[in-house]
């Protein structure tokens, strides 16, 4: 069997494990922080409380305690990390909520106190196409010159009525623009798409990679959602109940995506990593590395790869 350009473990689509390989030549970790940021449909500058699936940690479960500095949080991760990949490099990931979502200088001594850390060769900034100023851009460029930067834009949707339902507050178009105006600036693009939002068929998921395939991305992050407690996501499921993807359907409709997205898009992530003490629904996603493995064994079973039909 022939394996797959793109991957180093045969698997049948683009791995970040051979992204990071073939561009460190080495093991590279991502440490998780919270930069303590909020977002613009928080705030009030584009609406209030946020996406409706947004858990109280603005979906960084697994990053560093918000109580602790960023230097301190970077430290207690890459202890435990150490265990399992020592002799690492290391990419500082500002994951929670929306993290160019402040004045440069404030942006500026968050980056570079971590940047300073020993082996930790670049960053990843985890944002929304509307929080980017025009000085943040200035300074994204003067990084992405010095370290490994990439940018991860959240759109999980290019249908205008489940952007309503799920609060994104922000239009296809701004973030098309916004992944033109990164990508003028040779700045690294990772998309983050979410399959099951509340009434979407298959085909408007596979509509939302047709239309990112088409964007110069680098990279895409597909998960399934999840239901987590106390959260208007939970509120809305239990007042009025919508179908959730099951876990046959969710493996089918990600092969499919793959398969229409370019082979040169790396995919950082296929599938959620939901906090089982407040997971909701569906269950099955706490199974992570066996959906994974399911995922694999259904490309070979199909005999298909990433970009067979793009």
């Amino acid at each position: 069997m022939i394996m797959f350009l793109y991957s180093l473990d045969n698997k049948r689509y683009h791995t970040l494990n051979y992204y990071y390989k073939k561009k460190f030549g080495m093991k590279v970790v991502k440490i998780s922080l919270n930069g303590g940021f909020t977002c613009p449909n928080i705030d009030g500058t584009k609406g209030l409380g946020g996406c409706i699936y947004c858990s109280k940690t603005g979906s960084g479960e697994f990053g560093g305690d918000i109580h602790d500095d960023l230097v301190t949080q970077f430290n207690k991760i890459k202890k435990v990390m150490d265990h399992k990949w020592p002799n690492s490099k290391y990419i500082a990931y500002f994951q929670a909520r929306t993290n160019t979502y402040a004045p440069v200088e404030v942006l500026r001594e968050k980056y570079e106190k971590v940047l300073k850390l020993p082996n930790v060769i670049g960053l990843t900034i985890a944002t929304r196409c509307d929080a980017i100023s025009e000085e943040v851009l200035d300074y994204l460029d003067e990084l992405n010159k010095r370290t490994n930067l990439i940018i991860e834009l959240g759109l999980q949707t290019i249908h205008e009525k489940t952007a309503k339902i799920i609060n994104r507050c922000h239009t296809l178009e701004e973030f098309d623009e916004m992944v033109n105006k990164l990508r003028e600036r040779k700045i690294e693009v990772v998309v983050h798409i979410i399959n099951g939002l509340p009434y979407e068929t298959e085909k408007m998921m596979l509509d939302t990679v047709r239309h990112v395939n088409k964007l110069d991305i680098q990279g895409i992050k597909i998960h399934m959602l999840n239901i987590v407690k106390d959260t208007k996501l939970h509120e809305l499921y239990m007042n009025k109940p919508f179908d959730m993807l099951k876990r046959d359907e969710y493996i089918d409709i990600v092969i499919k995506q793959l398969e229409l997205l370019r082979k040169e898009i790396v995919i950082h992530r296929i599938t959620a990593d939901p906090d089982p003490d407040n997971l909701v629904e569906p269950k099955w996603l706490l199974a992570k590395r066996t959906l994974i493995n399911d995922i694999d064994k259904e490309m070979v079973k199909r005999n298909t790869y990433q970009g067979i039909k793009a």
